[in-house]
């Protein structure tokens, strides 16, 4: 674990009032109570089945963000013990979210996923898709989900005009998607690689785990 680059790390998002989540995916629990201690409580998460497991044995202060593409059928293992679901992708997996958080009288927070980069690979809405999404949202008077922004992921690529240019586009639809009524306040962009782009951008929360557990093991 890089303690000088979490500590760097840690100034510039109190400098620039972004929130840092530590993404502790693949990482013992060891290294996360490691970084616990030195007062960090956001923590981001990606597989369901290691989440709920870490989730019992840690300590229950900490704040939980699911990270990663989440199935319909496992939102019930999640709800409840989630601070932050970042990557809803579709209208089904929002009302299963309201679904599941009504039955244990909980609102759940969570983001829109928003389809930025180049590579087709990646999960996310479009801008036609965001705008239906809200308005459906909207009609259905969800009470048991808060959507409180938007993520999004930049291409994976050396061309930072590009990263930066994905990132403006992303804090350009937080702005339309937002009203007087609906305010998008969180906007979740920026990893290990483009973290600095993302909160020149304006980014309100970065997701960095290599950085500061240093590079995943290959399985």
């Amino acid at each position: 674990m890089n303690i000088e680059a979490y500590n760097k790390l840690v100034q510039e998002c109190k400098q620039h009032h972004v929130t840092l989540v530590a993404v502790s995916k693949t990482k013992p629990v060891e290294d996360i109570l490691a970084l616990y201690n030195l007062g960090q409580r956001d923590f981001g998460e990606n597989y369901v089945q290691e989440f709920v497991e870490k989730q019992q044995q840690l300590p229950k202060d900490i704040r939980w963000h699911f990270i990663g593409h989440l199935q319909t059928n496992k939102v019930k293992q999640v709800v409840g013990i989630t601070e932050l679901i970042h990557g809803v992708d579709s209208f089904k997996l929002l009302k299963e979210i309201n679904k599941q958080s009504a039955k244990i009288n909980i609102t759940t927070n969570c983001l829109l996923q928003i389809h930025i980069a180049q590579e087709e690979t990646k999960f996310g809405l479009d801008e036609e898709e965001a705008n239906a999404l809200m308005l459906e949202f909207e009609n259905l008077k969800m009470k048991n989900v808060n959507i409180a922004g938007l993520m999004g992921m930049a291409s994976f690529t050396n061309d930072e005009n590009q990263i930066r240019k994905e990132f403006q586009y992303l804090k350009s639809l937080q702005a339309k998607l937002s009203t007087a009524n609906r305010q998008l306040s969180t906007l979740s962009m920026g990893m290990t690689a483009d973290y600095t782009i993302a909160i020149e951008e304006g980014s309100t929360m970065i997701r960095v785990g290599s950085l500061i557990f240093g590079e995943r093991k290959a399985s």
